[in-house]
């Protein structure tokens, strides 16, 4: 019976670092594959154009599989959260991004600002690309909030440098959000990219922090 159990729970832990591993692989699988398309389609600009504006175009299905895939791993990531940190809300909120990911490949968002070549610069929003803005918007709204939720988590325990990490990428994330949401470009465009690099490199981290606490307790 012990045996038995022991196996069991060994199982399950498996499992959970397993979940844990999408966090890790779902930033540098999103932040790649869409940088790649950034520097090697003509007409998009860095400084100027959102990453979602990549679904469009005949490549645009790279970005829309990006889109999809990244979503799902961070669902998986969100589901081994839950079985790591015994709680709800922040996985959730995880998982809800994560959805809201597969969402924005599912309803593109519209051309515009010239791009892919030959779009107006201003261009009718569609009923797909408002449910782009409107998912997207949910999405990064509970990605905050799992932030500043994890961020009181990891206080509560003693563990500053995650705490902060975690609250630093919340409000970075936040003001870039709003920044771009404000329709300027140029500087606030690359501010905000590099809040999607923070926030991918905090997901990882995150994971990395319980996927070791799992292979502590195994050993």
């Amino acid at each position: 019976m012990t045996t038995n159990a022991t196996s069991q729970c060994t199982s399950a832990a498996r499992i959970t670092r397993s979940l844990l591993g999408y966090g890790v692989l779902a930033g540098p699988l999103y932040v790649g594959v869409s940088l790649a398309q950034a520097l090697t389609r003509d007409g998009f600009d860095l400084s100027k154009h959102a990453w979602s504006l990549l679904a469009n175009g005949d490549l645009g299905w790279i970005q829309i599989v990006n889109f999809i895939l990244a979503g799902l791993a961070t669902v998986a990531a969100a589901v081994g959260l839950r079985r790591a940190l015994g709680r709800r809300l922040a996985p959730a909120l995880i998982a809800a991004y994560g959805a809201s990911l597969v969402g924005a490949g599912i309803f593109r968002a519209d051309p515009a600002q010239g791009f892919p070549i030959g779009t107006p610069e201003t261009t009718p929003i569609s009923w797909h690309g408002a449910l782009h803005f409107v998912i997207g918007g949910v999405g990064f709204a509970c990605l905050i909030a799992a932030c500043f939720v994890l961020a009181r988590h990891f206080s509560r325990e003693g563990r500053r440098g995650l705490a902060r990490f975690s609250m630093v990428t919340g409000v970075a994330f936040l003001a870039g959000f709003a920044g771009i949401a404000s329709g300027s470009h140029g500087p606030t465009t690359l501010a905000f990219v590099a809040a999607v690099g923070i926030v991918w490199a905090w997901l990882a981290t995150v994971c990395v922090h319980f996927y070791r606490g799992l292979a502590d307790a195994a050993a």
